[in-house]
């Protein structure tokens, strides 16, 4: 049994307790509404205000009722004093007790007026004894009904707001419906308040998830637009409108006098309606210089290998930022024009523009080369900036019966995240003799494709130098005409166009590299290859 230190009630286990504690002296504590006394129960609220305050104010009311009523108003009060007190003194006995001592006339204030607040203080003691000596025990619990009904109102659950009639029902109430929220006196009040806390956390947090949720949209969406526009499929033109409007800025800057506009813009015009490239970026006879080149210096070569004859194309205003893919193919085709065994799948062919080659991609994936490479830009490239890489190279090349692999150079192969393994595959590609061979090699074999995150060069040669190492030899679209001719010069520095293995620190590479001519079987074949396309690893 456990025993309320408040009131003294025993209860059998701590669950009831804790009810107790929680109906009793916690939600509904009885409080005097005289003087504001609290933290006592019920029985002895009754007996305070009994004692404390229910005789004073009868009291008070008697000696008010004989002021004003027996005495009158101040005009008659001395001539009918004698009566007065002969009355007050028959009130006090009867409202004390007989064995009280009685008040003479002569203790009475000379303007007859009874200070009852003295009298109170002094016959209150006695009163009290009277009264519980007198009053029956039915009185009592009138009394007690009147001051439960002004002061104590119907006790309420603090969990569910059901009302019961008294204390002890609620308890019950409490102990058999709400005992899951009594295992602590912590939880036992404060479940309800957690309960609301905890609602709204989850409210907050679900605005706060959807706040993210909008910001990761919006950013998704930035990053999309962003490759959009990187990859040249936001949309905004393609080859010629870019032409156009880099013309028209550089006629706005002073830097283009407006004939020169209109005279670029007619050739324009005539490239793209015949499909062949205007030439206007291109250098030849790079091949032949290099060639005399290494056969009068570079002593510090041991041995070079040079792909046959190719010229060099740069991006121009139409393509700045996004051709370099197309303009390594035309690098490419130069080379295999140049070479009789492709005449018959290049027949009567010219280097296109990019428009054209644009075309003819998008005729290859027709044919059914490379699907998912076309789903993946729209089956569209006309009209667009969109990059190209080394599959699309191959699926052309490919349509065009030429026979080329693609070979991916996925990891490093060397140490700080060089690629050795890509400058032996490129030199067994050129190099099918070394030992007994000249020092300046010019092979049948045309130059190599070569492709990294975000750009294209072109591999037109690898140098085995005196020390052991190699270095390739690349012709870079990005390089502008201007410079590229100085190659063709007697002094002459091929600095530019050297890559050794620390240059080379992608992640990853891909070549495609030319071999030779397909069948008309092989074409068909390799394109129900390409249905999955794959791609040779190295490693």
């Amino acid at each position: 049994m456990l025993s309320c230190d408040i009131c003294g009630e025993t209860v059998s286990s701590e669950p009831d307790m804790k009810a107790h504690l929680l109906i009793v002296h916690m939600e509904n504590e009885v409080m005097c509404p005289l003087c504001k006394l609290s933290g006592v129960n019920y029985d002895e609220m009754c007996f305070h205000i009994e004692a404390a305050h229910f005789e004073q104010n009868e009291l008070e009311r008697n000696f008010k009722r004989i002021n004003t009523v027996q005495y009158g108003t101040s005009e008659n009060r001395k001539d009918s004093s004698l009566q007065c007190r002969a009355d007050i003194n028959s009130s006090v006995h009867s409202a004390c007790a007989s064995n009280q001592p009685k008040i003479s006339a002569e203790s009475l204030p000379k303007d007859g007026t009874l200070k009852h607040k003295d009298f109170y203080s002094e016959n209150v003691t006695e009163s009290r004894k009277f009264l519980k000596s007198t009053e029956k025990q039915s009185d009592r619990t009138k009394i007690k009904e009147s001051i439960y009904e002004t002061m104590y109102s119907p006790p309420e659950c603090p969990f569910c707001g059901k009302i019961e009639d008294n204390s002890q029902d609620m308890e019950t109430h409490v102990k058999t419906k709400h005992a899951d929220l009594l295992d602590t006196p912590l939880e036992g009040v404060d479940r309800v308040q957690c309960s609301r806390d905890l609602e709204l956390a989850q409210q907050l947090q679900q605005e706060e998830d959807r706040k993210r949720r909008s910001e990761e949209s919006r950013q998704e969406m930035e990053e999309f637009q962003k490759l959009q526009r990187q990859y040249g499929l936001d949309n905004s033109g393609g080859y010629k409108q870019q032409q156009l409007r880099n013309m028209e800025i550089e006629v706005n800057r002073g830097r283009m006098h407006p004939s020169e506009f209109h005279r670029r813009k007619a050739d324009m015009m005539e490239s793209l309606a015949i499909g062949i490239d205007d030439g206007k970026t291109k250098t030849s006879g790079i091949t032949e210089a290099l060639y005399r080149y290494y056969q009068n210096a570079a002593t510090d070569v041991r041995r070079v290998w040079l792909s046959a004859g190719v010229d060099h194309f740069h991006s121009s205003f139409g393509d700045k930022g996004w051709g370099c893919g197309y303009r390594n193919f035309q690098m490419l085709l130069s080379s295999l024009l140049q070479n009789d065994a492709y005449d018959d799948s290049l027949k009567g062919m010219s280097v296109p523009c990019i428009p054209k080659i644009q075309s003819m991609i998008e005729d290859a994936w027709k044919e059914g080369f490379d699907p998912q490479g076309a789903s993946q830009l729209n089956n569209r490239l006309q009209g667009t900036k969109a990059w190209i890489g080394a599959c699309e190279i191959y699926t052309l090349l490919t349509s065009l019966r030429i026979k080329c692999r693609i070979v991916d150079f996925h990891k490093s192969t060397g140490p700080l995240g060089t690629h050795p393994r890509l400058f032996e595959w490129i030199l067994s590609y050129y190099a099918s003799e070394r030992e007994g061979s000249p020092k300046v090699v010019c092979t049948s074999k045309p130059p190599i494709y070569l492709q990294h995150q975000g750009h294209s060069r072109t591999v037109v040669g690898i140098e085995e130098r005196k020390n052991r190492t190699l270095c390739l030899l690349v012709f870079d679209p990005g390089c502008p005409s201007r410079e590229m001719q100085k190659l063709l010069k007697q002094d002459m520095e091929v600095k530019q166009l050297r890559k050794f293995v620390g240059n080379l620190k992608h992640k990853q590479y891909q070549i495609v590299a030319v071999e030779g001519v397909l069948s008309s079987e092989e074409k068909i074949a390799r394109r129900q290859a390409s249905q999955v396309f794959t791609a040779e690893k190295i490693p």
